[in-house]
C-alpha cells in the first residue's frame, strides 16, 4: 500500500510539473481600452464587436462572512456593442498561443440584449469559421455546445436551464485529446463529447447579436504545446520498438532544402536531408530499398487536403525474403495513422 501511495503522489507531482497556467489580470489596463494580447473578429453581418476593459462589481467566489461587506470593483472584459443583427458573432481571440490539452474557465455575466443575451467560450479556434464553442443564453434559457465548420453551425448539444441575467456565473471547458467536457456553475451539464475535427487551436471569448456581456477571472491550465511531429515519432517508436529509426522532414522555407524536424535520434533534429527526401517533398514520390543491411522507406506525409507537408523515413530490419514492396506495405499503415492526426502543415511544427 505504501508503494501504491507513493506512486499516486509521484504521478500527481509529475502532472503538476508538466502543466502550466495562465491567468489574465487587467488591473494595469486603462479603463475603456481593448484588452491587450487579444484580437477582435466577427462573422456574419455587422461590424466588429466593441471589446473593452471596464470596472464592474464582482463578488468574491468565497462568500462574504458579514452582511455589511461591500462588493469590490475590478477590471473585467466587456463586449459593449449593441448590434441588432441576428446573424452576427463577436469573437475576442487570445492570439499568441495555441492549446491542445487544457482546462479553461471564466466567470461571465449577461447584462442586456433585445435579440440575444449570450456569453460563451470558443476553443481550438483554427480561424473565425472553424472552431468549437460553448455558450450560455439567459434569454433562451439554454447551455449549449456547437461546432463551426467552414462557417456552418453544427447541431446544438446541451440542456435547457435558467441562467439569470445580471448575475455572475462560471463556465469551464476541458479538452483532452478528442474528448471535450463542459461545466456551468460546477455542474457538468453536457455529456462527454468526442470529436476529431480540431486537435489544437486558440481560445477566445464569444457573444452573439446584440448581447452585452462581461467576463472575468479567465484562467487556462494546459499542457505546454509539443510539436506534433515529435509526438508522432515518440508514439510510433513506443508502439513499434523493433523499428531501427524514424524521422520526419519538412522543406526549410529559407534554404528550400529538406530538414529533420523530429527523429528517434534527437541529435539529428535540425540536420539537412538528402535529395531523396527533397524529391518526396516536391514530387510526392516514394522510395524503398536496402542500405548497409537495413531497409529504408521514404514516403510523403499528406494533410487533410492531400497536399504533401512532410517526408517520413523509416529504418527497418529486413527479414528473409522481404522485398521493397513488402517493406513499403508495412510502412503505409503507419503513415495513414499519422495523416489522420494532421490538419495542416502548421500542426507538425
Amino acid at each position: 500500500m505504501r508503494h501504491l501511495w507513493l506512486a499516486v503522489i509521484l504521478s500527481q507531482v509529475i502532472a503538476h510539473l508538466q502543466s502550466a497556467e495562465r491567468t489574465f489580470d487587467f488591473s494595469k489596463t486603462p479603463a475603456n481600452n481593448p484588452p491587450p494580447g487579444f484580437r477582435s473578429v466577427s462573422t456574419g453581418k455587422g461590424e466588429l464587436g466593441n471589446w473593452r476593459v471596464i470596472l464592474d462589481e464582482v463578488p468574491s467566489i468565497i462568500p462574504n462572512v458579514t452582511l455589511q461587506a461591500t462588493t469590490p470593483q475590478k477590471p473585467v472584459i466587456a463586449q459593449l456593442s449593441h448590434q441588432l443583427i441576428d446573424d452576427h458573432v463577436s469573437l475576442l481571440i487570445l492570439d499568441d498561443e495555441k492549446f491542445s490539452d487544457f482546462t479553461v474557465s471564466v466567470r461571465f455575466k449577461t447584462v442586456s440584449g433585445v435579440i440575444e443575451q449570450m456569453a460563451g467560450l470558443a476553443f481550438r479556434i483554427q480561424d473565425e469559421k472553424n472552431y468549437y464553442y460553448v455558450r450560455a443564453s439567459s434569454k433562451g434559457r439554454t447551455f449549449r455546445f456547437f461546432k463551426v465548420t467552414h462557417g456552418e453551425l453544427g447541431a446544438p448539444i446541451g440542456p435547457e436551464i435558467e441562467i439569470p441575467t445580471q448575475t455572475w456565473h462560471e463556465m469551464r471547458v476541458k479538452c483532452r485529446g478528442n474528448q471535450i467536457q463542459c461545466w456551468l456553475n460546477g455542474s457538468e451539464l453536457i455529456p462527454l463529447l468526442t470529436d476529431n475535427s480540431y486537435n489544437t487551436g486558440k481560445i477566445g471569448l464569444w457573444t452573439k447579436s446584440d448581447s452585452v456581456s462581461h467576463f472575468t477571472d479567465l484562467t487556462i491550465s494546459y499542457t505546454p504545446h509539443e510539436a506534433l511531429a515529435k509526438i508522432l515519432v515518440r508514439e510510433i517508436q513506443e508502439k513499434f520498438p523493433r523499428l531501427l529509426g524514424l524521422k520526419i522532414l519538412t522543406l526549410d522555407p529559407t534554404t528550400k532544402q529538406p530538414k529533420i524536424i523530429a527523429s528517434t535520434r534527437e541529435a539529428e533534429v535540425g540536420q539537412a536531408g538528402s535529395e531523396i527526401e527533397k524529391d518526396v517533398l516536391l514530387n510526392n514520390q516514394r522510395y524503398a530499398g536496402p542500405r548497409n543491411g537495413e531497409l529504408l522507406i521514404t514516403v510523403p506525409l499528406h494533410d487533410k487536403n492531400g497536399d504533401v507537408v512532410a517526408a517520413v523515413k523509416f529504418v527497418m530490419k529486413p527479414f528473409l525474403g522481404q522485398s521493397s514492396e513488402n517493406a513499403l506495405a508495412r510502412a503505409l499503415p503507419l503513415v495513414r495513422a499519422m495523416e489522420s492526426r494532421i490538419l495542416t502543415a502548421e500542426d507538425l511544427l
